[in-house]
């Protein structure tokens, strides 16, 4: 079973940058499929970005043009690089990753607390 290690969390000042990493196990990684999710207080956890094993990307369009998901496959290692940051930007960032025949199977990272205030 794929295992999570998510790291880069903290407290930064709106317009500031974080940069979020999850560190993956695994010899197959540059196939896994791997994304980024986020969850506020009261809220449902939503997708903040993911990238293909190929590198094609999709973002959610609160966070398009201020957000960059990239992956370093000899690393296993995938980032989440946010610029910009606002306070509603704030939230657990949890990593996720599927993987396996058809992506059957899926794990997520223990969750980074992000948060975005003055």
């Amino acid at each position: 079973q794929v295992q999570l290690v998510e790291s880069g969390g903290g407290l930064v000042q709106p317009g500031g940058s974080l940069r979020l990493s999850c560190a993956a196990s695994g010899s197959a990684f540059s196939i896994y499929y791997m994304s980024w999710y986020r969850q506020a207080p009261g809220k449902e956890r939503e997708l903040v970005a993911a990238i293909t094993g190929g590198g094609n990307t999709n973002y959610a369009d609160s966070v398009k043009g201020r957000f960059t998901i990239s992956r370093d496959n000899a690393r296993n290692t995938v980032y989440l690089q946010m610029n910009s940051l606002k306070p509603e930007d704030t939230a657990v960032y949890y990593c996720k990753c599927d993987y396996g025949l058809a992506y059957r199977f899926e794990t997520w990272g223990q969750g980074t607390q992000v948060t975005v205030s003055s």
